[in-house]
């Protein structure tokens, strides 16, 4: 039986390569079956659900694919329940004191490494991710209509229905 919803752990993907890389790479194979795509995200400041720019992004992108998506942020201070962290620390004892001089010995150190039986997909994102880029308030509340917050968590936990973007 195929899964109706897909989860992504990882907003390097969301915040660097571009919301609709994942629409292609991640999704694009699984589009038949999920209709729900939930994130599971850090308090980062670049992915904070009050983030003006991002919060469109996601929008837009629940719009033009058609998912449902969940935002589910981990509460502050709570990075041990964070897969991706955990998984940072495994590649810091892999690199072992090696000498990363460059961006491909970056990449091919951490594409020789294994997490739970697992190697990663390693390619650089070159794409430029601009700060400071925010939207006017009341544009924002446009955005904000098609989000569906939860009523005693509601910076944590986000819903944006496709039919609402």
């Amino acid at each position: 039986m195929s899964p109706s919803f897909l989860r992504i752990r990882n907003r390097t993907a969301l915040t660097q390569a571009g919301v609709g890389q994942i629409s292609a790479v991640e999704v694009g194979h699984f589009s038949v079956d999920v209709f729900k795509l939930v994130i599971n995200l850090d308090n980062g400041p670049d992915i904070a659900s009050t983030r003006t720019q991002f919060m469109k992004r996601m929008v837009e992108f629940a719009g033009s694919t058609g998912l449902e998506i969940v935002l589910a942020y981990y509460p502050p201070y709570h990075s041990k329940y964070n897969p991706i962290e955990r998984c940072w620390g495994i590649l810091e004892m892999h690199w072992n004191g090696a000498l990363l001089d460059s961006v491909e010995s970056v990449l091919n150190w951490a594409g020789t490494m294994t997490w739970k039986g697992i190697k990663p997909v390693v390619h650089l994102m070159d794409k430029v991710y601009h700060k400071g880029v925010s939207i006017a308030k009341k544009a924002f509340k446009k955005i904000e209509a098609c989000l569906e917050r939860h009523e005693t968590l509601p910076k944590y936990n986000v819903r944006i229905h496709p039919n609402s973007a």
